[in-house]
């Protein structure tokens, strides 16, 4: 697969979001383009203008780790990016498809079933990069019941944020939500350029949501370790919750993602009412999916 388009994009729209001050060079006269110059970065990162033009034009090949982290250093990139510069550059060395990193498989080991079922006071899920809800508990599926209403299966978070009507009125900050979700996908492609589904997803959404082309088209990318959401949810309100997602070593490529309130809060209380509503509706949340 040749990336050199993405490669070019992501580093062009780094470079651009830097003006000369921020990276202590001077400003002299009119200034063509937003942000740095090609070769105001190959001073930064101690390298020869031709060199950096050529890496910038998606020839990352044979660039070094060493080479990788000047570039890291000059445009300012934070740790997602920085190491889905890595990801990029992996991927333009991969010229073999016996090495191509495969997708993981959709089945869930029994083991994280059980793990999911024993977090009874936290809402929580394993999805892959995709971003489809592979395994859930009972407070998940019942805090994410506007989700698991659509029959489509693998239940997917971002077809649900841009697709779906409901989508627009659970996220209580819609943008965020929806331009986090971007920036998922657009991570997961770095580090598996070759996942025909993940193209496709990309594809469909494209297709159908301007929003999501035009964030798209930002090469933004993160990493979604811990963070707060509000969301709106149909039987008991908003809520405010905090998340945080885990990767599984033993089973690359997914991540847990475990919701939780603070204690005494009424949040923590509406968790504990959508608990005692689950119980109820979906005794076994595992035959969701």
């Amino acid at each position: 697969m040749d990336n050199r388009a993405e490669v070019r994009d992501f580093l062009v729209t780094r470079r651009a979001r830097i003006r000369p001050e921020q990276a202590g060079l001077p400003v002299y006269g009119q200034r063509r383009v937003p942000g740095l110059r090609r070769d105001e970065v190959a001073t930064l990162a101690r390298m020869s203008p031709d060199y950096y033009t050529r890496l910038e034009k998606g020839n990352l090949a044979t660039a070094s780790d060493n080479v990788l982290d000047a570039i890291a250093t000059a445009l300012q990139l934070d740790d997602a990016e920085r190491a889905h510069l890595f990801d990029l550059a992996r991927a333009a060395r991969d010229r073999n498809p016996q090495t191509r990193r495969r997708a993981p498989a959709p089945r869930i080991r029994p083991s994280v079933q059980h793990l999911l079922e024993s977090m009874t006071e936290s809402a929580a899920f394993v999805r892959n990069g995709r971003m489809d809800i592979l395994a859930v508990n009972a407070l998940g599926r019942a805090l994410w019941a506007p989700l698991f209403d659509d029959p489509t299966r693998p239940p997917n978070l971002a077809r649900f944020a841009f697709l779906d009507p409901r989508g627009t009125e659970f996220y209580a900050n819609w943008p965020d939500a929806a331009k986090g979700a971007v920036a998922l996908l657009r991570t997961e492609a770095g580090r598996v350029p070759h996942d025909k589904a993940l193209t496709a997803l990309v594809g469909e959404l494209a297709t159908r949501s301007d929003e999501f082309r035009d964030w798209w088209a930002t090469h933004d990318v993160q990493l979604h370790c811990t963070g707060a959401k509000r969301l709106r949810h149909p039987v008991v309100g908003e809520l405010s919750l905090t998340f945080n997602a885990l990767d599984l070593p033993a089973d690359p490529g997914l991540t847990l993602t475990a919701y939780t309130a603070e204690p005494g809060s009424p949040d923590e209380e509406k968790l504990r009412m959508l608990s005692s509503w689950a119980a109820t509706e979906n005794p076994d949340p595992s035959r969701v999916l």
